[in-house]
């Protein structure tokens, strides 16, 4: 796909995401803008899929797991543009027996979904076993995670980390969006995370890093990632992006880490995005 079809992709789930978030209310914009580069090239361009085949146990497929569960909305318009569910299902976000709950759940059956997320810290463990569950079944496919940075303060990452290097589960490739914010303020203000690119070296990973709103490079990146799969080690990306992406009145601050715009805030914020698949 190229570069401009990936760019047309982002910019509709951007305004998807303010849409929702903006009409009940709730939910978690920043995040979710800051992704929507890498979930553009990663559900279009990278992964082995087919949507309308989707079954739980993803045999014979790419899986992916959203550690960070909190941005759903970008997951949702994602799978929704890539035919998962049709987009009109978007409307319903947040909504009392919708099937976009505020953090992704497989309870009433949404395809894309596989695993409850949003209690952070899980997702990577989760990732390890289906990879494992992969290399024992002879599937070749690949396991990606995504995790925020913050969530790397939580300990069972870092257990995670280190079994999956010592298990040599080489079919896996996680990503941190490192944006440099959590719900607090400043990851550095917060718990400062150090080296990261140092600690996953030392805890046994491959480590990549890439500008996550550069579609070209974010294609190259997991591409080349891809290639490094089955040669003993796991896999980590770590992508610097900007917590509200696309927005300028949200970006660079971790105010809309889990704020709605109001309904004036969310029109200013769509005349900044270009309508390209078609609101839902």
């Amino acid at each position: 796909m190229e570069v401009a079809e990936l760019q047309k992709i982002s910019s509709q789930i951007r305004r998807d995401i303010v849409r929702m978030v903006s009409d009940v209310q709730s939910g978690h914009p920043g995040g979710s803008l800051g992704c929507a580069d890498f979930f553009a090239a990663l559900y279009f361009e990278i992964m082995d899929i087919d949507p309308a085949k989707f079954e739980m146990d993803g045999k014979r497929e790419d899986l992916f797991f959203l550690s960070n569960g909190h941005i759903s909305p970008v997951l949702y318009s994602t799978l929704a543009h890539r035919g998962f569910f049709d987009k009109s299902e978007l409307a319903t976000f947040r909504l009392i027996d919708s099937r976009l709950q505020g953090h992704p759940s497989p309870a009433k059956n949404l395809p894309g979904v596989r695993i409850a997320t949003g209690s952070l810290g899980q997702g990577l463990s989760v990732g390890i076993g289906a990879a494992l569950a992969k290399k024992l079944n002879g599937d070749e496919k690949i396991v990606y995670t995504l995790h925020g940075d913050g969530e790397l303060q939580e300990g069972q990452i870092w257990e995670a980390a280190m079994y999956a290097a010592g298990n040599k589960v080489d079919n896996l490739i996680a990503t941190i969006d490192y944006n440099h914010k959590q719900i607090d303020g400043d990851i550095d203000d917060v718990l400062p995370m150090g080296d990261l690119a140092q600690k996953w070296q030392a805890f046994g990973w491959e480590v990549l890093k890439m500008d996550g709103h550069n579609h070209e490079e974010i294609v190259q990146t997991l591409t080349k990632a891809k290639s490094m799969c089955g040669n003993g080690k796991p896999i980590v990306i770590i992508m610097e992006t900007i917590m509200g992406n696309g927005v300028d009145f949200m970006m660079h601050t971790h105010k809309w880490h889990g704020s709605a715009p109001s309904a004036e805030q969310a029109k200013e914020a769509l005349s900044q995005l270009t309508e390209t698949l078609g609101d839902y």
